[in-house]
């Protein structure tokens, strides 16, 4: 079989960061990277469960609304996915995961749709963890710029 593309990226070189991971039509996939990879340092399962739901809360209440395809972990544990419409200019993409991740790090209260009869492993969450990712990454997030979009640059 023929390698996929996100195998070819080297990960020895990728750092913490947004990437354009590919574009499929419309489509624009985003690797929103929290961690380094094989660095040692992963998310935990409850960290990133609590984290999907309240990136993609945001995300799919956010002035983009109609755009978001897909939020969701990497297996890796290193980081998400946003998949965005390519009517989502890339500046206002940078945008919207800057927001997400400043609501992350500041939420407090009830994690959306965390209940039994919402969520597959509604025990699994970890919301100081999450605030605590997100609030390493915004220094990060908080100088990107479109042109560092592209892997390894």
């Amino acid at each position: 079989m023929e390698k996929i593309a996100s195998f070819t990226v080297d990960h020895d070189r990728l750092g913490r960061g947004m990437y354009v991971s590919r574009v499929d039509g419309d489509a624009v996939t985003y690797d929103i990277r929290m961690k380094k990879p094989n660095g040692g340092d992963y998310l935990s399962t409850g960290e990133a469960h609590t984290i999907e739901h309240l990136f993609a809360t945001w995300a799919r209440n956010s002035e983009f609304r109609d755009s978001v395809i897909y939020v969701g972990p990497m297996g890796c544990r290193t980081g998400f996915y946003i998949i965005l419409r390519d009517s989502v200019s890339r500046a206002d993409a940078i945008r919207l995961v800057r927001d997400s991740f400043r609501f992350i790090a500041d939420y407090s209260g009830e994690i959306p749709g965390a209940k039994a009869s919402e969520c597959g492993n509604c025990i699994d969450h970890d919301l100081l963890g999450a605030r605590r990712v997100a609030r390493e990454l915004l220094p990060v997030l908080e100088g990107w710029t479109e042109d560092r979009l592209e892997y390894g640059v």
